[in-house]
Order: C-alpha cells, then structure tokens, then sequence
C-alpha cells in the first residue's frame, strides 16, 4: 500500500527522514480491524515525529498521521479514534498513562489502510465529506475538548483563543462560534487575523494586546510567549485550558501570585475520548460547520504537504486524499 512514512529522523531537516512509496498492508488480528481510508489529514505531531520528538528511533519505519476517516470492513463510513489505550485499560482514554496515538507505537493512518482497535471508530455522519470527516480526530478532537468538556464556560461567554491560524485555532473559533460564545483571537500576523474572523472570531487583537474587557476562559497552546497575557487576560474565577506550549513549557513569569490571588483555574486538556469524538462528528454534521482545509492533496504528494507545515504556511488543515 502507498503510505508517508517515517524512515529517519532530523531536528533541523525533518523532511530528509519522509518517504512516500510502499509499506506492506495491514494484516488483521483479534480486537482489531483494517479500516480502508478514504481521507487523512495532517498534523503537527506528524512534523514532531520526524524531528524525532515522541516517536523512538526503534521504532522506525513508522507510518505517520493520526487523522483518517474511511470504510470498515462491513462496508460502514467511519471516523478513525486515535487514541490507543493500552489493553485491559477501563475508562477515559486519555487518563491512560500508557495511551499512544496512532503513529507512535502503531502505524498511523497516512496510507491506503490502517489498522485500528474495533473500538477506535465512530459513525460518520451520513452526507458529511470526506474531507471533513478526516480533520476531526486530533485538532478538532482537542479543541472539542477544551472547549466543552474543560473550560466551563457557558454559551454567550467569552473565549480568547491565542494564536489564530493553526489546526486547534481554527477549530475551537468555528466550534465555539456555533456553540454561540463569543470567540476573541490574538495573531502576530495581521492576514491570518483576517481569517479569523471570516471563520467565526468576533474581534482579532495583536499578540499581547491589551484586551477591552476580561475574558471568562483561554485556550491556550502557545505556551511560554503568551502565557502573562493570558493569566493577565482572565477574570477572576476564570479557565485556562492548555493543550500545548509550542512555544516553550517555561514562561518567564509563571504568575503564581495572580493565579491564586484571583482564582483561577488552569485545566490541562490532552485529545479526547471516542465518545467526544462521536459527539463532535454529530455536532458538526448538524450544525452545517465546515472545517478551515488549508490545501487539498493526493497522498501521493504528502510531501508538498509536509512542507507547507515546516514552512509554517498552514491556515487550517492539510488534507490527503486516497483512491478515486
């Protein structure tokens, strides 16, 4: 089968360890079955697992991406779940400490096939793209999460989402905005904030900007250099939810005073469950949301894809498609 995968890893030229061309195809076994994929999207942990960050070298060849929607063998539309517990686990998926994603310990869903837990799919809404259905299992999964599940915010809140333009970005602006919270961005690129608000931002401020009024939660996944501004940005009782530091992990100021002084709450949110996963494919299926896609491409040209991410050219996501 035709797969992008990982063959070397380099932290400064992460494309030198990408090869596209053939793997040998999956081969079923018990609990899991061979979903033939139809669409697959790209993330920044892809990038990640070439510059040699979350995926050992033992592990290589490996076949990235964790985004896939596809058939299963009965002939069902579905929507790859990539979070893998480890087996035997009960419960949250994402509690596990010894989950993996696809494309970390399994090969990931960047080719023709992927093999998957039975468990590890859900419905594809009935009409919904191909295109559509692939961006959700990771960025949007996040965002779903953060959003709904950890911010407490209520619908008419306010939302500053920090650093417009990428996959989680783009995702919680457009769920949020449907879900009908009034959804603040910040951008270091004034074109990119311009798409924010064609996408469902209210208002769009520059990076660190002082903002009008405080806000009732931030989604936070840049880390380090907006850290201040978001502790700053909040209203006392009000939600950080973080979900990355691409950034950095170590902000000059860890503004420990102001966090306990005003009360804040600082809620860690990694992907998602199966469950949230099926909710969120209902939701954006019933609620007519189509996903930022960046650039649409064959998998046979993934790496032009990848390219476009290293290069930081991404507004939303990258999607590969397979098949006719």
């Amino acid at each position: 089968m035709l797969a992008a995968h990982a063959v070397s890893q380099s932290a400064s030229d992460p494309l030198s360890g990408l090869v596209v061309g053939e793997r040998p195809d999956p081969q079923p076994r018990p609990g899991w079955i061979v979903v033939d994929v139809k669409a697959a999207a790209l993330n920044h942990h892809d990038v990640w697992s070439l510059r040699g960050v979350g995926l050992p070298a033992d592990r290589l060849p490996m076949v990235l991406g964790c985004d896939a929607a596809g058939v299963d063998p009965d002939g069902n539309e579905v929507i790859v779940h990539a979070v893998v517990p480890s087996e035997g686990w009960q419960g949250d998926e994402t509690l596990d400490p010894r989950r993996t994603l696809l494309s970390e310990l399994h090969d990931g869903t960047l080719a023709e096939k992927v093999l998957v837990p039975a468990g590890n799919v859900v419905p594809k809404p009935e009409g919904m793209a191909w295109e559509t259905a692939a961006c959700l299992s990771t960025a949007w999964l996040t965002a779903y999460r953060m959003l709904f599940t950890n911010s407490g915010v209520q619908p008419g809140g306010t939302v500053l989402v920090q650093g417009a333009g990428g996959g989680v970005a783009t995702a919680l602006l457009q769920l949020g905005a449907a879900a009908g919270y009034r959804m603040w961005a910040t951008s270091r690129d004034e074109a990119r904030g311009q798409r924010a608000l064609g996408i469902g931002a209210d208002r769009v401020f520059a990076s660190g900007e002082r903002l009008p009024d405080r806000v009732d939660a931030v989604m936070e996944t840049v880390g380090a250099a907006t850290w201040s501004h978001s502790v700053n940005a909040l209203r006392p009782g009000g939600t950080i939810v973080i979900s990355g530091a691409t950034s950095g992990d170590a902000p000059a100021k860890a503004e420990l005073t102001k966090i306990f002084f005003k009360q804040l709450r600082v809620v860690g949110s990694t992907m998602g469950t199966r469950e949230e996963l099926g909710r969120l494919a209902r939701f954006v299926g019933q609620s007519g949301i189509e996903p930022v896609v960046d650039s649409v491409l064959p998998l046979a040209q993934a790496r032009d894809g990848f390219a476009r991410m290293v290069d930081g050219d991404v507004f939303g996501k990258v999607v590969f498609t397979v098949g006719g």
